[in-house]
């Protein structure tokens, strides 16, 4: 088991001796250790059971140390730094050489952004290198957005874990970056693709699934539950599937079964709130994953707004 609590001087002195620790962030939480460190960084890797080939997003709490890992940060993405950071914005930029390939997967970009959560930002503020993050669970499955979800997956591995309650956004960051003057999405995630063409124009969204993605989060199967998950319209999954006499979860926006027991049904808001929706969306799933049911039924979110980044985690989770 992990020591939980909100020691920032401990996570500091476990970081610097290259040991990895579970940190709170305002989207989900994140399996932390030195990325200027190729050892630690390995360690992430061994330990999320990641390939080799998926990139991961460095933290810092600073523009100015960021520079120091970047060759340069284009005119319109610097514009949305100076908007959304900190938040759950990533950006990829041309990196320095100092940044280990196995953090970029050989990439000449890097992805980086500065997380909103009091906690976090105090101990970045307190390291002179920047933290590679992925999310603190195996990889491909549900990502944690409480302590308790970390301790549960990966608290026999890592030392500590910075309690900083449940996450905010509950969604990963939004990965941006730019090529040939035009603004990429490359992952969909907490910050809405409105805000971003508000300020920087029209972008385009790019996160097609790959065997050797350019961004971290790209995989065709991801975030995805160890039950069977099916997603589709869910009266008419519901009506198949109840002849076949299977234990159902359902997982919806906001309607409820009757037919159903209440228990294995997770709703995402009451109010058809998508930013509610995003910020129980992991919990929600997990929480049905953990029941003794033979698969998860779902539906899609009204694709605007967060539903969109929302859609995204659905179909990787039912990709297999």
């Amino acid at each position: 088991m992990a020591e939980t609590g909100k020691d920032i001087i401990r996570a500091k002195s476990l970081l610097e001796a290259g040991k990895l620790v579970g940190i709170p962030t305002e989207t989900v939480y994140g399996l932390a250790g030195n990325a200027l460190n190729p050892d630690a960084v390995a360690s992430i890797f061994e330990t999320k059971k990641r390939p080799s080939f998926d990139p991961l997003i460095i933290h810092s709490d600073s523009m100015e140390k960021i520079k120091r890992w970047v060759l340069e940060i284009p005119e319109k993405l610097k514009i949305l730094a100076d908007e959304f950071w900190p938040g759950p914005l990533t950006l990829l930029l041309p990196r320095e050489a100092i940044v280990p390939d196995l953090v970029t997967s050989g990439l000449d970009r890097v992805a980086v952004r500065i997380p909103s959560h009091p906690l976090t930002l105090e101990l970045l503020k307190s390291l002179e290198f920047p933290l590679a993050a992925p999310s603190a669970n195996p990889f491909g499955y549900i990502s944690p957005t409480r302590p308790e979800h970390v301790q549960k997956q990966l608290g026999d591995q890592i030392p500590y874990i910075l309690d900083g309650g449940a996450c905010k956004v509950g969604l990963e960051s939004t990965i941006v970056g730019i090529e040939d003057e035009q603004i990429f999405i490359y992952r969909l995630g907490g910050l809405d693709v409105r805000e971003i063409e508000a300020l920087v124009g029209p972008v385009q969204i790019k996160t097609h699934s790959s065997s050797n993605p350019a961004a971290p989060g790209l995989l065709e199967s991801h975030y995805a539950p160890t039950k069977p998950f099916i997603l589709g319209d869910l009266d008419q999954l519901i009506q198949d599937h109840q002849n076949k006499k299977v234990r159902m979860g359902i997982l919806s926006l906001q309607r409820t079964f009757s037919n159903l027991p209440i228990e294995s049904q997770m709703i995402l808001s009451e109010k058809g709130d998508l930013k509610e929706a995003a910020q129980n969306l992991f919990a929600a799933m997990r929480a049905l994953d953990e029941q003794d049911l033979d698969l998860i039924l779902a539906e899609r979110m009204p694709d605007h707004g967060l539903g969109k980044a929302i859609n995204d985690r659905l179909n990787r989770a039912a990709a297999k």
